[in-house]
């Protein structure tokens, strides 16, 4: 059964109320003021003042670096805000008793082109009636959705706004990330318009298990992303996009250092078929599978203890014209049905192949359709080779 994650998907706008201040006293001491009689009388000393530490001086190479460093961040933000915008939306919904109801949403998206193309996440515009994209200027275009693609979390819009003041970002490549950078977040938390975070990438390659796919070779980043943050800019040091800004693990809702960034290699692959056709090509083999443990092979004696049986292969699919096989029997055990007989695959493109997942991910972020994939396949306790021409997968 696969683990379910989490995941609060950033792309609505939260009130938060304010915070009150805490203030606290400082204890002093004193002696009481004293009547000196006729004659004098002795008077308590004072107490000796308490010597002020003597503050360490920051070595001048240090404070140069950071002053260096902070100078980096005010460059980003300087060059890259103006390319962010704020994306509101508006959705009807009816209610039986009540009627219609009006609901609005906000996120973040950013210029992608001088054309007025506006790239977001899916989520932040999935549903509405209604969508503006605000500039940094504060100038407000009606936008149209021109595609989305909702296994990739990705969508485009576009206003018609004067050319000089639409101004695109910088793209980076995620396959030369490394875990340590620095990664700086800028979007609409909560609605606060063009606020920059700044964190380190904390992980590469982590899978999201959303509610109906994996989404993989996700970037993982401390950097603070909260509700708002969605379809916003994930840049390096030098102002390059290298990630979407998409989700966040908390149990609070709000931001506690573990933020998820679709890498932007995936974007340079999905936004130009979404600005041209408006759907996203995916590459589809045409068969479903079960995982193999060794467990499961121990007690149904398969001739290996990991990859993908077979289970079913639609009929004219890529995976039936390569000649897969599906399983052949059915066996009923206590726990349910189990299929046997199918092929067993357990690589592609010499890729080993332990989970549905690997396949799905694997055929999503380097493959396109038409693209040939070979499998390394056990057929009767046999290995042999398959090659598949991928076609694309229907849509649902």
């Amino acid at each position: 059964m696969r683990r379910t994650l989490w995941l609060v998907l950033v792309g609505l706008l939260l009130v938060v109320g304010g915070c009150a201040a805490a203030t606290a006293g400082a204890l002093l001491w004193a002696r009481a003021a004293l009547t000196q009689p006729t004659g004098g009388a002795w008077l308590p000393p004072s107490a000796p003042p308490t010597p002020s530490p003597t503050p360490t001086p920051i070595p001048a190479g240090a404070l140069s670096e950071a002053r260096a460093l902070e100078a980096a961040f005010i460059s980003v933000y300087q060059r890259v805000s103006p390319s962010v915008v704020h994306i509101t939306t508006r959705a009807t919904a009816f209610d039986l008793f009540r009627g219609p109801i009006y609901q609005e949403g906000t996120g973040s998206g950013f210029v992608w082109d001088s054309e007025g193309h506006i790239v977001t996440n899916n989520h932040v515009v999935e549903g509405a009636d209604q969508i503006e994209v605000i500039l940094a200027d504060g100038a407000t275009y009606s936008a149209v959705l021109v595609g989305a693609d909702a296994y990739n979390d990705l969508a485009v819009l576009r206003i018609r706004a004067p050319r000089e003041k639409l101004m695109p970002v910088t793209l980076g490549d995620s396959s030369r990330l490394q875990v340590g950078q620095w990664a700086i977040a800028i979007g609409n938390p909560f609605g606060l318009d063009r606020t920059m975070t700044v964190g380190v990438i904390s992980a590469l390659g982590r899978t999201l298990e959303l509610s109906d796919r994996p989404l993989g070779e996700v970037i993982q980043t401390d950097a603070a992303i909260n509700p708002g943050n969605s379809g916003g800019p994930l840049l390096d040091l030098e102002g390059r996009v290298i990630g979407i800004n998409t989700a966040i693990r908390s149990p609070s809702g709000g931001s506690i250092g573990i933020g998820f960034a679709i890498p932007v290699n995936t974007i340079k692959r999905v936004v130009p078929e979404l600005i041209a056709r408006g759907r996203y090509p995916h590459p589809w083999l045409g068969a479903s599978f079960f995982e193999i443990t060794p467990a499961f092979a121990e007690a149904f004696r398969l001739p290996v203890d990991h990859g993908l049986l077979t289970v079913q292969v639609v009929p004219g699919s890529p995976a039936d014209q390569a000649g897969l096989r599906g399983a052949t029997q059915r066996v009923r055990t206590r726990f349910g049905d189990v299929y046997l007989g199918g092929d067993i695959i357990t690589a592609i493109d010499d890729r080993p192949m332990r989970r549905v997942d690997d396949l799905v991910i694997y055929l999503e972020n380097y493959k396109r359709v038409g693209d040939t994939v070979t499998l390394s396949i056990v057929r009767d306790g046999r290995p042999q080779t398959l090659t598949v021409r991928l076609g694309e997968r229907p849509v649902r």
